[in-house]
C-alpha cells in the first residue's frame, strides 16, 4: 500500500474519523470511542421509540461505516501510517453494530461495550485478515467484524435469557 504523507487531511475527515475528537483521548483512544459511542447512544435511544431503536442503531452505523472509509483513508495518508490509533470511527460502527436491537439497560451496554472491546482487540479470524484490505477500508471493516462477533454474542446470551431483556 502506498501512504501519501504530507498532505493534510480535510477538516470533516479529521473530525468525523476522530469522532469529534474523541480519538485524541489518552489512554486507550478506542475504548473512548467505543464509550463515547455506547454513552450516545443510551442517551439517543431514550428519546425514540423501542420499536425504532434496531433500525436505528443500523442506520447511524451504516452512516459511520460510509463516512468512516474514506475520513480514515484520508487522515491515515496524511498522518503517514496504516491505521492510526486516533481514528476511532471504525469503533463507533462496531460498537453500534453490537448494541443493535439489544436491551437498553446498564448491564446490556457494558456487556456490549465489553465484548466488542475484547473482539476488537483479540482480532479472532478473519477479523485480523480484514484489516489487510487497503486503507481505510481495512481500518473500518475489521471493526464491523468485531461487532457483529460481539452482535452474535449479545444475541446468544438474550437468547438463552443470561441477558435481561
Amino acid at each position: 500500500m502506498t501512504i501519501h504523507k504530507g498532505s493534510a487531511a480535510p477538516l470533516w475527515a479529521k473530525v468525523t474519523a476522530t469522532f469529534f475528537g474523541v480519538g485524541l483521548l489518552r489512554p486507550g483512544p478506542g475504548s473512548w470511542g467505543s464509550a463515547a459511542t455506547v454513552l450516545l447512544w443510551w442517551l439517543f435511544s431514550r428519546c425514540i421509540s423501542p420499536t425504532l431503536r434496531p433500525e436505528s442503531a443500523i442506520l447511524l452505523a451504516t452512516l459511520a461505516v460510509a463516512l468512516g472509509i474514506p475520513a480514515a483513508t484520508q487522515v491515515a495518508r496524511a498522518a503517514g501510517l496504516k491505521d492510526p490509533q486516533f481514528v476511532v470511527i471504525d469503533e463507533v460502527a462496531g460498537q453500534l453494530i453490537a448494541l443493535i436491537a439489544i436491551p437498553l439497560s446498564w448491564k446490556s451496554l457494558l456487556l456490549g461495550f465489553i465484548l466488542f472491546r475484547g473482539f476488537d482487540i483479540t482480532k479472532p479470524p478473519p477479523v485480523r485478515q480484514l484489516e489487510r484490505l487497503p486503507e481505510g477500508t481495512g481500518i473500518v471493516v475489521d471493526d464491523v467484524a468485531a461487532g457483529l462477533y460481539a452482535l452474535a454474542g449479545m444475541h446468544l446470551l438474550l437468547h438463552f435469557g443470561l441477558l435481561p431483556r
